[in-house]
């Protein structure tokens, strides 16, 4: 164990209270579960699990405990628990944090490729490119609109999780569309 945990209050709190555990330590299990519940509000089971699944373990090891009369054992479980979940409820909010950003430069990206594609689009109409050449890609950045605004209704919901997965691949598609647009031009003479 480091240093850090003999000194943690949670540590001392216990090392105070040893002597006295002749009872299950409901107070400090119920604070436990007020915590882990507190952390999977904050979102700490999808954005910081490690933490999180700690603070669980540690409570069904509390419960375990008690179950063999070892309270002492509980104890220390209990505590465990609760610093585990405050831990998770702070990594939860970092990670979301870090989710969201990458989601909004993602996204932003994104739709100015997008852009990019119906202007492309509409050069290749007035190019004379025949229809049925831009009917695929016009039907992609559609696909691609789509797309964006299911992550734009993630974001607002506060799922950052997912609307990464819903532009996860999306900006290489995007790109690949842009290459077919630009495959139904015409080739331009080199410049002079």
């Amino acid at each position: 164990m480091s240093l850090r945990w003999f000194l943690s209050p949670a540590y001392l709190l216990a090392a105070l209270l040893v002597p006295g555990c002749t009872e299950p330590p409901n107070k400090e299990m119920d604070r436990a579960q007020g915590a882990i519940d507190a952390a999977q509000a904050a979102g700490a089971d999808r954005y910081a699990t490690t933490e999180y699944s700690a603070a669980t373990d540690a409570l069904e090891n509390a419960d375990v405990a008690v179950a063999a009369r070892d309270y002492r054992l509980a104890l220390r479980y209990a505590l465990e628990s609760r610093e585990h979940a405050q831990n998770a409820v702070r990594d939860a909010a970092n990670a979301k944090a870090s989710v969201r950003v990458e989601v909004d430069r993602t996204a932003t990206e994104i739709t100015a490729l997008v852009i990019q594609g119906r202007n492309r689009l509409a050069a290749a109409k007035r190019a004379n490119v025949p229809r049925p050449l831009l009917e695929r890609p016009a039907t992609d950045l559609t696909a691609a609109d789509t797309s964006l605004q299911e992550a734009g209704k993630a974001v607002a919901a506060g799922d950052y999780l997912r609307a990464s997965v819903v532009l996860e691949g999306l900006r290489e598609q995007v790109e690949k569309t842009l290459a077919a647009i630009d495959d139904t031009l015409p080739a331009r003479p080199p410049p002079n």
